[in-house]
């Protein structure tokens, strides 16, 4: 299910540059991208949670975790040895001060699974 999130989330982020950058700017267009991110993480958890087969709390909040760990190992990774962006670029996503919203979307990502779970009685 993470695939497909990555996936998605690699088209949302291209179509963000062609589309959404050109007329607000790039700063702003990451601001809206990682609410709209957020918002398809859901989408996509709420299609696909039944399959985790999780039974405890803990199953899915370590699925959570695992996602939002390989999500900025991505981001990193992609940040640096493909698009060959600064440290400093690729930290401003995740500074709330300056109005990063990274991590919001992180946390949505990390709860996602249990919340979703909860929802059709999962756990």
């Amino acid at each position: 299910m993470w695939l497909v999130i990555i996936f998605v989330e690699s088209l949302h982020g291209i179509a963000r540059t062609m589309i959404l950058e050109p007329v607000v700017g790039d700063f702003p267009a990451r601001q809206v991208s990682t609410l709209v991110g957020a918002a398809l993480v859901v989408a996509i958890t709420f299609i696909f949670v039944r399959w985790l087969k999780g039974s405890q709390v803990i199953d899915f909040i370590c699925v959570g975790v695992i996602w939002v760990a390989l999500t900025v190992i991505v981001e990193i990774v992609l940040g640096r040895m493909v698009m060959n962006l600064s440290w400093e670029r690729i930290a401003s996503d995740y500074d709330l001060v300056s109005g990063g919203l990274m991590p919001l979307g992180l946390l949505v990502m990390l709860l996602s699974p249990l919340t979703l779970a909860k929802m059709y009685d999962e756990v």
